[in-house]
């Protein structure tokens, strides 16, 4: 059967259907991207009829870190996506674990951002989905927010990519989603904090346990109760670099 058209958003398909694709498609790697600090292919993903444009980043490619356990990355990344599918933000793109061409890795859908939106404007703005993103990644525990890794949508939404260094079990919140800290959360959002923590044990723990340890888990339970308790955005700690280098 031949190919379909290339699908460039989540929403252009359902998502039971986008997992599934990411999960079982044929992958062919097309490209790298090369401002990667990791292995970062471009591939395309071809099943059922239907063809899409993904991200392929294979664990062997993983590059050491002294923070992270090794070959973990990708598993981290699923977790972001875990995590923002609970929370009902969908600012990650749909994210799977996969056997793939150089091995297990991660699968990620490929959304093409709106090529004329400013990035070094749009992270001073504030705008209620880079505000959510913010959060986010104080759930996350996200040490590598650039401004490169948001993705703006023709039809205002913001997407978040590269969680591969998130779930440390220190505090390592580095970001350049800065501006609302110490800042009330909004009430939605503690709202929708509430109920991600009311089913946390319960939803959300068991499918983070198949990619984190233990302690990383129990301590993402414990950030969204400090958030919950302070009702305020994080403010930078002081003893970890508060924006990432590079910025972008």
């Amino acid at each position: 059967m031949d190919a379909g058209p290339l699908v460039a958003d989540p929403h252009d398909l359902e998502l039971a259907d986008v997992l599934a694709l990411l999960r079982t498609g044929r992958i062919e790697v097309e490209g790298r991207l090369v401002d990667a600090s990791n292995a970062t292919l471009f591939c395309s993903l071809t099943g059922d009829g239907v063809q899409a444009a993904c991200v392929y980043k294979p664990v062997a490619g993983e590059r050491p870190l002294w923070d992270f356990p090794d070959g973990t990355l990708a598993g981290r990344e699923v977790s972001a996506y875990l995590v923002s599918e609970a929370l009902g933000w969908e600012v990650v793109p749909p994210t799977v674990l996969r056997d793939g061409p150089f091995g297990t890795g991660m699968v990620q859908l490929w959304v093409d951002g709106d090529p004329e939106v400013d990035l070094t404007r749009l992270i001073r703005a504030d705008l209620a989905p880079l505000r959510r993103m913010a959060v986010f990644d104080a759930v996350i525990n996200n040490a590598d927010r650039k401004g490169g890794h948001l993705i703006p949508m023709p039809d205002g939404r913001v997407y978040g990519v590269d969680h591969g260094v998130s779930f440390a079990a220190e505090d390592k919140l580095r970001t350049v989603l800065w501006r609302w800290a110490g800042k009330s959360l909004p009430a939605t959002t503690v709202e929708t904090l509430r109920g991600l923590r009311t089913d946390f044990a319960t939803c959300l723990a068991p499918q983070l346990a198949e990619h984190l340890t233990r302690r990383e888990v129990r301590v993402t339970r414990m950030r969204l109760d400090r958030l919950l308790g302070s009702g305020c955005h994080p403010e930078p700690s002081g003893e970890w670099p508060a924006v990432p280098w590079p910025p972008f």
